[in-house]
């Protein structure tokens, strides 16, 4: 959805409701000058990519990382490492 910084201003509360739903594109001058989503929506796109001390991470979270492994179709990679110093 897209709508113009008036149309924003003029209904806040519709639009934070669509934005549960999907990102609202606000307009400014005819140009996508900033983009409303819900905090869920937020929380993916930021979780993992900011860096976050290991005692708050989920247990999930943990769980997923002990059992992660680089599959063995780059096992190659492991080799070119073999003899590699700093």
């Amino acid at each position: 959805m897209r709508v113009t910084s008036t149309e924003f201003q003029q209904n806040v509360g519709r639009f934070q409701d669509a934005a549960q739903r999907a990102p609202v594109a606000i307009t400014k001058n005819g140009r996508t000058h900033t983009i409303l989503l819900s905090a869920a929506m937020f929380e993916v796109l930021v979780k993992g990519r900011v860096a976050r001390p290991v005692e708050e991470l989920d247990d999930e979270t943990l769980k997923a990382i002990a059992e992660s492994a680089v599959p063995s179709q780059h096992d190659e990679l492991d080799q070119m490492l073999q003899d590699w110093t700093p």
